[in-house]
């Protein structure tokens, strides 16, 4: 695990290297499905960490695009037979291994019903990627760890491509190609801090808003499958709610920060959070006030958030150790998973 997260830097370098003229031609092709119709309906397919990846991208569609994006439960189709209308309908799948019979059916369904449909995927020859109309490779090479490091920063880079080419934005696609600068400083990161509060824990709560949600929710799962920390991510809004309840005297808190508009709101939850009482790891550009654990900035805010992951990955993998566990073998847990 610990390796292929330093390898992401070169992996998201030989991504960028490839494949131009197809995002190219799918962002302009979402351009002219949109001069003509007027509107999307966009659906994601993803289970696990690429449903994270999945979620950030459709954030950035939302904000950047205006359009809004539906993360589709699978069931619908595999289980329950619904006839979705497949006029006008772009469904993008995201997978590392595009062998998940709940993920392939879905997107063989659409294909054949006239929709636009696209996977993002480890594995360009996969059931999933056949079914498939485009197939964006994530060249993440092989990937020997269960749990997913450097494909699920492939895959948010994957969909940033996505935007920018559908934008056609020339400032995001530079600042996609200044990235793998960025991770390798952000690889070698020392977040040993939250190693030492949390080798104790046995629950968490990780924090995010906007753009950062999605990381937020990777970095639950990780805590789940590699340290068994029953960790749940939440919205720094959401929190607020009923989660709010359980935060006490001693209760560990991980809050992703990164520059952009929920920055403000989650540093000021940050501050309330350590008045009550509570254990704060906050991940925030160095210098922010009560930060500690330093971020590395991107060339644009939108992808703070992938260098926060980059981060967040080694950190994980020692806590995991300092916990007296394996994450290279994690209990109960295949690298490919065959859901119906």
């Amino acid at each position: 695990m610990l390796d292929e997260a330093h390898e992401a830097p070169a992996v998201i370098a030989e991504q960028l290297s490839q494949d131009q003229q197809a995002y190219a031609d799918f962002g302009q092709l979402m351009r002219v499905q949109k001069a003509e119709t007027g509107a999307h309906s966009i659906l994601t397919v993803a289970r696990g960490s690429s449903d994270h990846a999945a979620h950030f991208m459709a954030y950035l569609i939302m904000a950047r695009l205006g359009h809004l994006v539906t993360s589709l439960p699978m069931s619908l189709v595999t289980l329950y037979q619904s006839k979705i209308q497949c006029a006008g309908l772009v469904s993008m799948a995201f997978s590392q291994s595009g062998q998940s019979p709940d993920l392939i059916a879905p997107m063989r369904y659409f294909t054949d019903g006239g929709a636009t449909t696209a996977a993002f995927v480890n594995d360009s020859t996969s059931p999933l990627a056949q079914a498939s109309q485009w197939i964006f490779p994530l060249h993440a090479g092989a990937e020997k760890s269960v749990a997913a490091t450097k494909s699920f920063i492939a895959q948010l880079v994957a969909g940033a491509r996505v935007i920018a080419a559908w934008q056609d934005d020339a400032l995001l696609k530079n600042s996609l190609f200044n990235l793998p600068g960025a991770l390798t400083r952000a690889s070698m990161a020392d977040w040993s801090v939250a190693v030492e509060m949390l080798k104790d824990t046995d629950r968490l709560f990780v924090i995010g808003r906007g753009t950062g949600l999605a990381v937020a929710m990777e970095a639950a799962l990780k805590f789940k499958e590699t340290c068994a920390i029953q960790a749940e991510a939440f919205s720094g809004a959401e929190v607020k709610h009923g989660p709010m309840a359980l935060i006490g005297e001693g209760y560990p808190l991980l809050i992703f920060a990164p520059r952009g508009p929920a920055q403000a709101g989650l540093l000021a939850l940050a501050e309330e959070m350590r008045l009550r009482g509570a254990k704060v790891l906050l991940a925030a550009p160095p210098g922010t006030p009560g930060c500690n654990l330093g971020i590395v900035e991107t060339s644009s805010v939108d992808l703070d958030p992938i260098s926060m992951i980059q981060s967040f990955y080694p950190m994980v993998e020692a806590l995991s150790r300092a916990r007296g566990f394996n994450p290279d073998r994690p209990r109960y847990l295949m690298k490919v998973t065959r859901t119906n």
